[in-house]
């Protein structure tokens, strides 16, 4: 059985050599990648949101596929299209960039609604439909989705439906002023992503991913779980709460936490380090706190400070005992 917490540093190792002084932003792609989650990364231009989605399929030895999202984007320059192949007499599909395992889908929120709807399916089972016809996507799979939260003129906002499916939302940042001069420094020759090698095989990912799912998760840390995504839609400043999937993501994210932290069992501060990350995007926030600039990150920290944390003992062990 592969060791997640070993794992976990090789992969972070790696994509330290790009992506300089943003640990946090590397322990949650490493959350979602063991998820199989996707990831909404919202940052201004120039941070490194593109870097970070090539590092990563560089590290994994997977195949990287890129969409920039425009206006005049139509769904089939996503998944594909069929063509009539003259010598055989019959269609042949041509597949799309989303038939890939890293895909980075930049600029997301400049595609139109019709557009951004063909990425629906491939994020939540895994599969496009093309003309009738079900193409299974490769294992791994996962999107990196990118947008930029100041520029509004020539955009479309994300539907709720598609927000659901990320399993969580992040921001890069700038670096300090010491990791911006590191940047120069390691830039001044030759870029580190093209000395970069894979670190891990496709198959030891894999292992991991099955190795996160048996993490431990007790009673107590699922009610705990389900009692913050249930106070998101019983609060007075949120229009919609947060769905059952959001439930189900935190409780998954709460796991990779604890096996990237080399634990078999999830504990409450793991729960509460990835709640606004994952809630944060599926609940939107009511026009009456908008108007007290509320945003949803600061209700869900709200929400987390007011909900008691759950105390005990939270292994495997404890729970046969009792």
């Amino acid at each position: 059985m592969v060791d997640v917490k070993l794992f976990g540093e090789r992969v972070r190792e790696s994509l330290q050599k790009v992506i300089v002084g943003k640990n946090q932003s590397l322990e949650f792609v490493l959350i979602g990648l063991l998820c199989q989650g996707h990831i909404l990364i919202e940052d201004v231009p120039g941070v490194g949101k593109t870097m970070l989605a090539r590092s990563l399929a560089r590290s994994l030895d997977c195949v990287f596929n890129r969409i920039q999202f425009t206006p005049d984007m139509l769904p089939s320059d996503v998944t594909g299209i069929s063509i009539y192949n003259q010598q055989k007499k019959k269609f042949e599909f041509r597949a799309g960039p989303i038939v890939g395992q890293i895909i980075l889908a930049d600029e997301i929120n400049r595609a139109t609604p019709k557009t951004q709807a063909a990425l629906l399916e491939a994020m939540e089972e895994r599969q496009i439909t093309v003309d009738g016809v079900t193409h299974p996507l490769p294992q791994p799979f996962m999107v990196l989705a990118t947008q930029n939260p100041i520029e509004y003129e020539g955009t479309f906002p994300l539907p709720e439906a598609q927000l659901d499916r990320f399993l969580l939302r992040m921001r890069l940042g700038y670096p300090n002023i010491l990791d911006e001069i590191r940047i120069i420094d390691d830039q001044k020759l030759a870029h580190p992503i093209e000395s970069l090698k894979p670190v891990v095989k496709v198959k030891e990912l894999l292992q991991a991913v099955n190795a996160v799912k048996k993490v431990y998760i007790s009673n107590t840390i699922k009610r705990y779980v389900v009692e913050l995504s249930v106070r998101t839609r019983q609060s007075q400043d949120v229009y919609l709460g947060a769905s059952p999937r959001g439930s189900l993501s935190l409780a998954r994210a709460g796991q990779a936490m604890a096996a990237l932290q080399g634990r078999d069992y999830v504990l409450p501060d793991d729960i509460k380090a990835l709640a606004v990350p994952v809630l944060g995007h599926r609940i939107i926030v009511s026009p009456a706190a908008r108007l007290r600039d509320l945003s949803s990150d600061k209700i869900v920290q709200e929400i987390v400070s007011a909900t008691p944390s759950p105390g005990g003992s939270f292994t495997a062990d404890s729970a046969r005992k009792n």
